[in-house]
């Protein structure tokens, strides 16, 4: 059977503890973070190294542990557990310092598309813009057949379907239609 909650509260002894208690619940000082800072600042930089492998991040880990625990110092009660504090600050930090290369090197991994310059593309537009011009000044039969054949990418059989004319009308009207979009586009403009 479990006991019932006690409804009154014993009398509080006092030990002498309530004035180190009251030290503590001011939280971790900055006169204490910054001796801590001064004795182990080269043993937190070294754990730091042994999980990432340049000086500069290591570097950076360190001071911003040391930054964040200032920050909270009022959360960490017991200073003795401001150096444990800082270890596992130091060590999530490596962690989110490696996740984010990781990151960045899938990132980085992925090829990124060619992509033209300003001026090819600009000189692309020009040879559209004189493509379809030249494609306006054929045969309306030798446009078709060109268009159906290389922008629709058909068969010379499915064009010939198409139309409704012969394969033999298909590659006539198709080879005098690039014979006439060769004079031009050759020609100048």
């Amino acid at each position: 059977m479990i006991a019932p909650w006690p409804t009154a509260r014993p009398a509080q002894i006092t030990t002498g503890r309530e004035d180190t208690d009251d030290a503590m619940a001011a939280g971790t000082t900055v006169d204490h973070l910054t001796e801590t800072y001064r004795a182990h600042y080269r043993s937190l930089l070294g754990l730091a190294a042994l999980l990432l492998d340049d000086t500069a991040s290591c570097e950076d880990v360190v001071q911003e542990a040391f930054i964040r625990v200032h920050s909270a110092r009022k959360r960490v009660r017991d200073p003795e557990k401001t150096l444990a504090y800082l270890r596992q600050t130091v060590v999530n930090l490596s962690r989110s310092a490696l996740r984010r290369r990781i990151l960045g090197l899938k990132l980085l991994s992925k090829p990124m598309p060619d992509m033209a310059s300003a001026e090819e593309g600009a000189y692309e537009q020009l040879e559209r813009d004189q493509l379809i011009k030249a494609m306006r000044g054929l045969q309306r039969r030798q446009r078709e057949v060109l268009v159906l054949r290389y922008f629709a990418d058909m068969t010379e059989a499915q064009v010939a379907e198409t139309l409704g004319i012969s394969l033999g009308s298909v590659k006539a009207y198709g080879s005098r239609g690039i014979a006439a979009l060769r004079v031009a586009m050759e020609a100048p403009a």
